[in-house]
């Protein structure tokens, strides 16, 4: 048993199966004298459903994870580029991509026998444009064990839009290009350039406005995030704190059968000590006894002698007389 196997076997379990198992690891481990391991598998913290449904789309689908990863990187490089005819192509691609697997990822927990609601889905949604958005999140989530779903860096989709919407401005006229043209057009070609200024300035500040309350979304996301991952945390802690409860009551159980198995137990040789000891003060007494009758029985035959000598004497000295 090794920390990787573990942790891959374990990541592929249903939520409600995760705590049992690993404590049941743990429990192995530390039987055969490994603690450092022991430790490691009892520190694995149990998946929410949003990160056990995207771990679940990796491990079912390795195919699309890596085309996601691919498609992520081709995004982020367009954007550093600010290619825009790539970035909007790679952009419709992108949600529908996402949309779909999302959807995927819902039907496979359901097929895995742990269905989910469209939040569970939406979370999903939200970890997958983090991958997308994140070589390190894509990493994360390409090892199949998250155990919370992941958020895409603020103002990424309001940015990558604003790219894709715009091209390259165009370049201004040189003096000489300037004088060459002539002065009934000038007026209009100021009027336009004023308008393309206004219109710049509005654009600039819709992308300003569309970034701003893209991060106010984001932070709330975050805090509505964080605020699940507290009562995840809190939930885990619980079920954790009664896993322990229910063994410390088990094994108070299992001492006190073993404290009454043992109090019966001192009973009974007590017990059997007393007839054992009445039996011994029985035998002494009965042995006394016996030496007693051994010894009387020893005189009245040493008595018995002694008269049948006398007796033999007698008969002699009558005999002798006649």
């Amino acid at each position: 048993m090794d920390w990787e196997s573990v942790a891959d076997e374990l990541y592929g379990l249903r939520p409600d199966r995760f705590t049992a198992a690993r404590n049941e690891r743990a429990l192995a481990a530390r039987t055969a004298g490994d603690q450092v391991l022991a430790a490691r598998i009892r520190a694995l913290r149990r998946p929410t459903l949003a990160a056990w449904t995207s771990n679940l789309l990796v491990r079912e689908r390795p195919d699309e994870t890596l085309s996601l990863v691919a498609l992520g990187e081709g995004l982020r490089q367009a954007h550093h580029e600010l290619d825009g005819e790539r970035l909007r192509e790679l952009s419709r691609r992108r949600h529908a991509v996402v949309t779909a697997l999302a959807r995927e990822a819902r039907q496979l927990a359901a097929d895995a026998g742990q269905p989910v609601g469209e939040d569970v889905q939406h979370e999903v949604e939200a970890t997958l444009h983090a991958v997308l958005a994140d070589p390190g999140a894509a990493e994360e989530w390409a090892s199949g064990r998250l155990t919370k779903p992941l958020s895409a860096p603020v103002g990424f989709d309001a940015a990558a839009t604003d790219a894709a919407a715009h091209r390259p401005a165009r370049r201004p006229a040189t003096p000489d290009e300037a004088a060459k043209t002539p002065s009934r057009s000038r007026s209009p070609v100021t009027g336009t350039g004023t308008a393309r200024k206004a219109e710049k300035e509005d654009k600039e500040k819709q992308r300003r406005r569309a970034e701003k309350e893209a991060a106010e979304q984001q932070a709330r996301r975050e805090r509505i995030e964080q605020a699940r991952e507290d009562a995840a945390m809190a939930r885990r802690e619980a079920e954790e704190r009664e896993e322990e409860h229910e063994r410390a009551e088990a094994e108070r159980q299992r001492a006190q059968a073993d404290l009454h198995d043992a109090e019966q137990r001192a009973a009974a040789l007590a017990e059997e000590l007393q007839r054992a000891e009445e039996r011994r003060h029985t035998a002494a007494a009965e042995a006394r006894g016996a030496r007693d009758r051994a010894r009387e029985a020893d005189r009245s035959a040493r008595r018995a002698r002694r008269r049948a000598e006398e007796a033999a004497e007698r008969l002699a000295r009558a005999a002798a007389d006649r």
